[in-house]
């Protein structure tokens, strides 16, 4: 069972005159139907991982409009997608998570750039930068750059985003670059409101047909000689056009201040954090009015350069507030002045920090001491005043805290079938010694955390076992790649899979099939289980999956080797685990971790289970815990599992001063501390018990009779 959309499918349908209420990257999906978009594709991640599931579970409504939805394998194919705008006059939107989204994508997108398109093409991005994120910091500005594609980045205000969606089509058309539209975080979660417009239905779609292929035209390829003249209309042409219509259309917003000798240019998704820095300067009010007058760059590249020169000229200092390294906008700009020989101060990396996120405090710091240069006064004092304040109530907390706070690393959720896998290779590595461990991308990248602490490298998704080929060779011991099933599709089965059984690798694979792309929002794959093997009953009962596309897939490739193992079987995985590192095989050996991914089978149990409470059925759930009396108070069961639900309370002995292991509410009964134990003979203080609602009769008077030989037991 999916997370349902249902009522963010419905604000889809909203039209002229009514106003749309949620969400910026649900806004951004509104504004994608409402500017005639005809095909969107992509591949989920955070902070974008809406639009596409959303367009996903709406496709009933998406058919009506004529509008093709594809979730795409990696973000390469969606990328590839809006080969479709080169030649036709067909709208194209794909979304994915930046910066390693667009690493993927970027030999399409640059061989797309290149030709250039005559229908729209957009591309959304999540811009996870800042210490929140879960990626590399690196910007996309760079990818704009070096293959001159537009790049919007809007005020995080949801009109201005969605007015930015419609345009970025108008303006990929009228300049013939692709557009990609950066959302931060913030931009992708504020919440506001807009008035809608009526959807519009493409021309050309999948209720439209075109009824023949354009001709042949090869300046439409991305191949050389054209090429050569490619990078000439890029500069002669394309970019120029581009400049014109963010002029012509005040893409870029100019709010004027009081100050008017003094100026900020600023990337248009950190307005929001700027005009509350500024606040706290006392230099704007509560309604986003600035006293230092303000370039709002809701489009980044390219830059308008008469913009840029009539914004500073005659000032005396302007601040460029561009988050992230290099400083490209600065740079540009610096650029642009001293060739119209304009020699305006100008400030940014010398007063802000050069990498990191832009919070309001961080912004707040630079932001003063460009204050305190050009308007000495109040406003300096205000800041000074905050900051330290700031910093005096984090001495207090750390005072009444007395220590710092623990670290609380991320971890795997509850029951995870994944954190049995890395108890087992705990144990097998006790067994044979250390092993090198390549890492990947997903859920099973907590692993490297405590209390299992494992992995030597994360290069990117469906790469571990790639990654590895340059360490087996020169190990004595074979090495162990790790990847999920969401990066097997994305990218391991061709580059890790196909290359190791080319050359002959030997070394290990596992690969844990939980039957989504668990780490992007549990979406479905190729290998998830149909509606069908969901639904049953004995299914639901399970822990298990029936669909073996994965397994077929590597028989077809030619693995000899391989072996699936349910991921909860603790021993049974240390064995074959023990077993792929000291056989005789010479070659690629994959273990197949099967376990279905915790979040997802609760989802489908919990509504079965109510129903059959409700219709008074009888319904056994199973419970795990400690016997107490039996703890030693060692503790190796937690070093060993690092489950959330098994912890420690006080002793109830008196006699005994170390805490007790204790299973505490919020358990689902996987049988991970139960299964720990054995494999490892640990003590055997674990119990199972089995807790019936509606229990039949029979069961009654058990219970009962059991209850009243206890009692007598008991003493008086």
């Amino acid at each position: 069972m999916e997370v349902s959309f249902s009522k963010e499918i419905e604000s889809l349908r909203l039209g002229a005159g009514e106003t749309f209420h949620g969400e910026g990257i649900l806004a951004i999906t509104k504004a994608l139907l409402q500017s005639g978009v005809a095909y969107v594709g992509g591949y989920q991640g955070a902070p974008v991982s809406h639009l596409l599931d959303v367009m996903v579970q709406a496709k009933p409504y998406m058919d009506e409009l004529g509008v093709h939805v594809e979730a795409c394998s990696n973000e390469a194919s969606a990328a590839a997608m809006l080969g479709a705008s080169i030649h036709y006059p067909l709208r194209g939107a794909v979304t994915w998570k930046s910066i390693v989204g667009t690493n993927v994508a970027s030999d399409a997108l640059s061989n797309l750039s290149s030709p250039g398109v005559t229908g729209g093409a957009l591309i959304v991005v999540g811009e996870d930068y800042g210490e929140g994120a879960s990626v590399i910091q690196e910007r996309t500005q760079a990818y704009a750059l070096k293959s001159s594609m537009c790049l919007i980045d809007p005020r995080p205000d949801l009109g201005v985003m969605v007015k930015m969606v419609e345009h970025g089509f108008r303006l990929s058309e009228a300049s013939n670059m692709p557009a990609i539209l950066e959302l931060r975080i913030r931009a992708c979660h504020v919440r506001g409101s807009f008035e809608a417009s009526d959807n519009v239905k493409p021309a050309v779609s999948t209720r439209a047909w075109m009824e023949n292929p354009a001709g042949f035209d090869y300046m439409k390829l991305a191949h050389p000689p054209v090429t050569f003249r490619h990078e000439k209309l890029k500069g002669e042409e394309r970019i120029p056009a581009a400049r014109k219509y963010i002029a012509d259309n005040n893409l870029n917003e100019l709010l004027p201040g009081k100050h008017a000798d003094l100026g900020i240019i600023i990337q248009g998704g950190l307005y929001n954090s700027a005009i509350r820095s500024l606040q706290q300067l006392g230099l704007a009010n509560a309604f986003g009015d600035s006293d230092i007058p303000l370039l709002v760059l809701n489009v980044t590249y390219p830059l308008v350069p008469e913009q840029i020169a009539d914004f500073c000229a005659g000032k005396r200092a302007v601040i460029v507030v561009e988050e992230g390294q290099p400083e490209y906008i600065e740079q540009e700009i610096a650029t642009l002045l001293r060739r119209r020989d304009i020699q305006t101060p100008l400030h940014g990396k010398d007063l802000l920090p050069p990498a990191g996120e832009y919070s309001v405090e961080v912004m707040s710091q630079g932001l003063s001491l460009f204050a305190s240069a050009y308007l000495p006064g109040a406003a300096t004092e205000s800041a000074k005043r905050w900051l330290e304040g700031n910093r005096t109530r984090r001495s207090e907390v750390a005072a009444v805290l007395d220590k710092p706070l623990p670290a609380r690393p991320p971890s795997f959720c509850i029951g995870c079938p994944e954190r049995p896998v890395f108890s087992a290779l705990k144990m097998t590595q006790a067994e044979i010694g250390a092993v090198h461990i390549a890492g990947d991308i997903g859920c099973h990248a907590f692993g490297t955390f405590e209390p299992f602490s494992m992995g030597h490298s994360i290069l990117g998704y469906g790469m571990s076992l790639a990654s590895r080929a340059g360490v087996s060779p020169m190990m004595q011991r074979r090495t162990l790649a790790i990847m999920g099933d969401g990066g097997f599709w994305h990218n391991g089965l061709l580059t890790g899979v196909q290359s190791a059984l080319f050359n002959g690798d030997d070394a290990v694979l596992l690969i844990f099939k939980n039957g989504y792309s668990s780490a992007t929002g549990t979406q479905e794959l190729i290998s998830t289980p149909g509606p069908h093997e969901a639904m049953s009953s004995e299914r639901m009962k399970s822990q298990t999956h029936t669909n073996t596309t994965i397994e077929a897939t590597l028989q077809g490739l030619g693995v000899q080797w391989l072996r699936t193992v349910h991921t909860y079987k603790v021993a049974k995985m240390r064995d074959t685990l023990k077993e792929a590192f000291t056989s005789d095989f010479n070659g690629l050996k994959v273990i197949v971790a099967e376990g279905e991914c915790q979040l997802e089978r609760q989802r489908r149990i919990k509504p079965w289970i109510a129903k059959l409470l409700k219709t008074g059925k009888r319904v056994v759930r199973v419970k795990y815990g400690v016997d107490e009396d039996v703890c030693n108070g060692d503790h190796a069961c937690i070093r060993l599992s690092g489950c959330p639900t098994l912890t420690i309370k006080d002793n109830p002995d008196p006699l005994k001063v170390d805490p007790v292991a204790v299973v505490i509410d919020g358990c689902v009964g996987c049988g991970l501390c139960g299964e720990n134990a054995h494999a490892a003979t640990l003590c055997p203080s674990f119990y199972r018990a089995e807790v019936i609602q509606n229990p039949k009769w029979h069961e009654r008077l058990v219970a009962g009779l059991r209850g009243s030989f206890v009692k007598m037991l008991q003493p008086a």
